[in-house]
Order: structure tokens, then sequence, then C-alpha cells
């Protein structure tokens, strides 16, 4: 019992040390994105390289990369309409639980290549493979790929640029640097967006690393935005008010004699 125990305490041991081989050294081109009135989008760049030590494995010379881009969480809802005697009305909803805002998942070639399909499911790699969790009645679980709704949702989302996936974004410049654009659309939310960066060989996981980066409004955007969650009464009334005095002045302006 106790030689089984120490072959299994080694194999763990080794295990580890070759999960530590190579460590990940990354950046974002810009970790801090203002928004303005004006702005229509952009696109940051992450880039790094792959820091090989003594106890990489000599035949270790090619690598996959994935990277995983995830903005701040919120609850959705996804609805399905049918048409009833001529009108379009929601038959049916689910409600997305704690989900991303925004998702990009990016690599070097395509995911199947990269791994196995228990791997890429352990792992998330895809968005096929990325957790979705869903309110089913009394529970909350993820579901297959191919639900409907599920479907419905990360087409609907991808339609606004606000999930994608693509196995070619990834550009190896060396054997052990590379690099991706991230692109932001107009409409990108606003918080903190956590970048997690996975290291595969020959198909299997090495190691990863993590960065991030913000999305801030700046300007009279971001006196709004303040106003409206700092002091809400104050917001509505003035807002009220302000409806009040357009629509006396209309009236006014446009007054038949």
């Amino acid at each position: 019992m106790i030689a089984r125990a120490l072959a299994a305490a080694l194999l763990i041991l080794l295990a580890v040390t070759s999960a530590q081989a190579e460590r990940l050294i990354v950046s974002v081109s810009n970790h801090r994105v203002t928004v303005t009135p004006n702005y229509s989008g952009e696109e940051l760049v992450l880039f790094g390289s792959v820091e090989k030590d003594a106890s990489t494995p000599a035949d270790r010379t090619a690598y996959d990369l994935v990277v995983t881009v995830k903005g701040p969480a919120a609850d959705m809802v996804t609805r399905r309409k049918e048409r009833t005697f001529g009108i379009w009305i929601n038959t049916d909803y689910r409600q997305f639980l704690q989900v991303p805002s925004y998702l990009a998942l990016f690599a070097n070639r395509p995911f199947d290549k990269i791994t196995s399909g228990e791997i890429a499911r352990r792992q998330q790699l895809g968005l096929n493979n990325v957790l979705l969790t869903q309110r089913v009645g009394t529970d909350y679980a993820d579901v297959v790929p191919n639900d409907v709704f599920r479907s419905a949702f990360i087409r609907l989302r991808t339609q606004r640029g606000l999930y994608r996936e693509d196995a070619s974004a990834v550009t190896f410049l060396t054997p052990t640097l590379f690099r991706t654009g991230i692109p932001l659309p107009a409409e990108v939310p606003i918080g903190t967006y956590r970048v997690e960066i996975k290291l595969f060989a020959g198909g299997a996981f090495v190691t990863k690393t993590e960065t991030a980066f913000e999305i801030v409004k700046v300007g009279f955007e971001q006196f709004i935005a303040t106003a409206a969650h700092q002091h809400g009464l104050a917001y509505g009334l003035a807002t009220a008010l302000m409806a009040l005095m357009t629509g006396w002045v209309a009236s006014i302006v446009f007054r038949r004699d």
C-alpha cells in the first residue's frame, strides 16, 4: 500500500512538473477602452510568448493556443415568436443566467484539431462547449448545443458581433511568439473583460494564464450613467420634467391659431 501511494504521489508530482514546464507571458495593447458619444468600435491586440524552461520536453516544438474573452455577466432572455392569426406573438421564452455579455473564442486552428472532444468540453473550447446556464422550469442547467433556445441565443448575439468564434484568429509569428486581435463592436457592454489564454501541445493541455481590460464611458454619457445609478429619483424627475417641457414647447411651436 505504501509503495502504491508513493508511486501515485510521484505521478502527480511529475504531472505538475510537466504542466509547469512552460509559462505564458501575455499583454493587451490597451487595458482601458474609453467609450465616447462617437465611439464606433475598435480592435485590441493580444500578444505574448511561450516561455520554456529546463524541464520542457526536448521534442515539444509545436503549440496550439486558445484565447477566450468574456465580458461582464448578465441575465438575458431569448423569446420564441409564432404567427397567430397573422400576428407575431411571443409564445415561449428561456432565461439565461449570468452569461457573458460578450464572448469571443479564438484559436490558431480548428478546435477539434487541437485536442480531443472530451478535453474540449472540459476546457470549454468553442461556442458549443461554453457553459450557458439556463432556467428550465424550476431547474438550472446547461443544455445540449443544438437546443433551439441556445442556438437562437448564440445566433442573435453573433449577428450583433457580441459572440464570435474564429479558429484562425491566433497567429504564431515564431514557434513561441503569438498575437491575435480582439474586435469590439460599437455596442460593446461596459465593464471588466477577462481574457483567458490556454496552451496545448500534442493534444494535451499544458498551462494557462489570464489578463484583463476594462471598457468605461467618459464625458457626458458617463455623467448621465452615473446620475441614473447614483441619483435615481432625481434623474427620473429631471427626465419627466424635460419631457413635459419638450411637449409644452412643441405645443407652442406647432399651435394652430
